[in-house]
């Protein structure tokens, strides 16, 4: 566990225990040992059994854990994926900050895992974005690895997006043509990917002569992502965004696109319904 995640975690304990557990504190005997197990209540792909881990132990390294799945893993109804000992009254004070850190991340590996399987016929990628839980993006988007989608840019460090507003800056304001932008994003940043979005087909014309890696296809129709994958064709790749979801991927991904970006998969995921269960 790196310290950034140590932190978060740190800092959700914090938020929940804050003085003391006054309900296990005034019922259980601080030398009573229990055991718990972690359960799903429906068939979900596993994502962060090591963060649960770690908060338990954060809690009380006397807690031992021994995990039963391995993330990724196609959860079986009602059967264990991990098992907690230890003090009983510490393994109750873990509980909910454990559970809340996995059911998220269950969530989104489960939903990732639903849209890749919806495309699998095609040669589409399913793309996840920036919009994340703010100080949980490293766990949101490898939660989305799991449920075998891709991670896009990790922030606005490692890749040169060329977005609308963007655009309407460049375009507006400056009185340069759009790819023009591209030409000296490149010259600020040579060693990064770019990519510039275009909401019009003649867009896609222009932006392709000035060698994005990169087109993002915002909002477009099905007849028209199939013209601008046949216009970025042996150029640039193609990335298909806005309006899609689990009724819409697959007749987007058919037409041809390399990647499909979903923010749905971090930004308004269904946690998962798992639960902790002490059996003594």
């Amino acid at each position: 566990m790196n310290k950034t995640l140590q932190a978060l975690i740190d800092l959700a304990l914090k938020e929940d225990i804050g003085s003391g557990d006054a309900t296990s504190i005034s019922l259980i005997e601080e030398d009573v040992i229990g055991e718990a197990i972690l359960v799903a209540r429906h068939p979900y792909i596993l994502s962060g059994v090591a963060v649960a881990e770690a908060v338990f132990t954060s809690v009380d390294a006397n807690l031992k854990t021994e995990i039963l799945e391995k993330d990724g893993t196609l959860l079986e109804p009602h059967k264990a994926f991990m098992r907690i000992t230890g003090p009983t009254r510490n393994l109750l004070t873990a509980e909910r900050t454990a559970l809340n850190f996995i059911q998220r991340m269950c969530g989104i590996a489960t939903l990732s895992h639903e849209f890749t399987e919806l495309v699998k016929h095609t040669d589409a990628v399913i793309l996840d974005t920036r919009k994340t839980l703010p100080g949980y993006r490293e766990l949101d988007k490898y939660a989305v690895k799991c449920g075998g989608a891709t991670n896009h840019r990790m922030g606005l460090y490692d890749r040169v997006m060329i977005k609308d507003n963007h655009v309407q800056h460049w375009t507006s304001t400056e009185g340069f043509k759009l790819p023009e932008a591209v030409r000296i994003a490149r010259k600020a940043y040579p060693k990064l990917v770019i990519e510039a979005e275009a909401d019009t087909v003649e867009q896609v014309h222009q932006l392709v002569e000035a060698g994005p890696e990169w087109i993002l296809l915002d909002n477009m129709t099905l007849e028209q992502l199939r013209e601008c994958v046949g216009i970025c064709k042996g150029k640039c790749k193609t990335e298909a965004s806005g309006g899609v979801n689990l009724d819409t991927v697959k007749a987007i991904a058919e037409t041809g696109v390399d990647a499909i970006s979903v923010g749905a998969l971090t930004h308004s995921v269904k946690a998962a319904d798992i639960s902790l269960d002490l059996l003594k």
